[in-house]
């Protein structure tokens, strides 16, 4: 089979590997999309890994079955897991299920830029969640991108009546503005550098938004009644994004971390101003099972439109283009890789 091997955003190789042999506990898993997340790009994250065969957003069919394994069959249409929690942790108990040691060592085989992908005992015991016919394989390649989201909103607390500054349009800021639309806040207002990524925000539910080039704070207060965000989540790992987001929160309001900017930066949060004004950090990493059921709620609901998110597809071969698109954040907002497509 095919697998797209990551060194750099610059340099994906087309490797020919073989197919996954699997155990009697295990499932072999033939990858129909995969889209391109966000931290795939992050060169801080994923270089001191490479080579590796990223993708963990994949969804597909059920090849082969191991010879235990139950309530699945071949043909079935499925998302996988890559990484799932224990549930039996006290992480997990108080649920804080993504501060799991067992999620963060666990995955599948190779990652979903791949033909097929060998899915593990406890992938398949936590980990699958069947599409129903009305999701699109390609919609489905937005179940845990839009988990991730539905769980930092949950953990945000975001209420109706409150104000909600989302800076970064990228995927994730796009779909936090979406589900809070569909929540019905008072006032959703994205930031961004890039216009046509602001285009997006308001086509997909925000109230107003502002080129993040302006002096940020002070063209919030004029589009929010004279007062900062109730609510702020930071969407983009850019340095100059967390800085601001921390001069763009109300008294009594939430900071919401949903990207973060490399290891080395350190943020000089003005804790006395904070601690006078009563106002929260937070962060938010990843899904828990939970929070993909959910989300696979949603979308089958369609509630959301993310099938207009979309903006390139490729197939396998074209791995490094689509890399390419996604790092640039030009014209573009979800690029699809179709594993199994000419």
């Amino acid at each position: 089979m095919l697998a797209a091997f990551y060194y750099n955003n610059q340099d994906i190789r087309i490797k020919e590997i073989p197919i996954p042999e699997i155990g009697d506990e295990e499932l072999l898993f033939k990858v129909m999309a995969c889209g391109i997340c966000g931290s795939d790009v992050m060169e801080w994250y994923r270089v001191p890994k490479a080579p590796l065969v990223l993708g963990h957003e994949a969804v597909g069919t059920i090849e082969k079955v191991g010879a235990k394994v139950e309530d699945y069959s071949i043909g079935e249409r499925v998302f996988v897991s890559h990484h799932v929690p224990c549930n039996e942790c006290e992480y997990c108990k108080s649920g804080a299920h993504t501060a799991c040691a067992t999620l963060h060592k666990t995955n599948y085989y190779p990652g979903g830029y791949s033909q097929y992908i060998r899915v593990p005992k406890i992938n398949i015991k936590y980990g699958i969640h069947k599409l129903p016919p009305q999701i699109s394989f390609e919609e489905g390649t937005f179940i845990e991108p839009l988990a991730c989201v539905i769980r930092g909103q949950r953990i945000a607390k975001l209420q109706k009546k409150e104000s909600l500054l989302i800076i970064g349009c990228g995927v994730s800021g796009i779909l936090h503005t979406s589900l809070a639309h569909s929540k019905g806040l008072k006032r959703i207002i994205a930031t961004d550098i890039n216009p046509y990524r602001l285009k997006l925000a308001k086509k997909f539910g925000a109230d107003f938004t502002i080129d993040a080039k302006e002096n940020l704070p002070k063209k919030l207060k004029e589009i929010n009644e004279g007062k900062l965000a109730n609510q702020v989540i930071v969407c983009t790992g850019a340095t100059k994004a967390a800085l601001t987001s921390l001069e763009c929160v109300d008294k009594g309001g939430t900071v919401l971390f949903f990207a973060v900017p490399n290891p080395t930066v350190k943020l000089p949060v003005p804790i006395n101003q904070f601690w006078r004004n009563e106002i929260t950090i937070k962060t938010s990493y990843g899904a828990a099972s939970e929070d993909l059921q959910e989300a696979l709620t949603i979308l089958s609901k369609k509630k959301l439109g993310v099938k207009d998110m979309i903006t390139h597809r490729f197939n396998l071969q074209q791995t490094g283009e689509g890399f390419k698109v996604m790092a640039a954040a030009g014209k573009s907002l979800k690029v699809i890789i179709n594993p199994n497509r000419n």
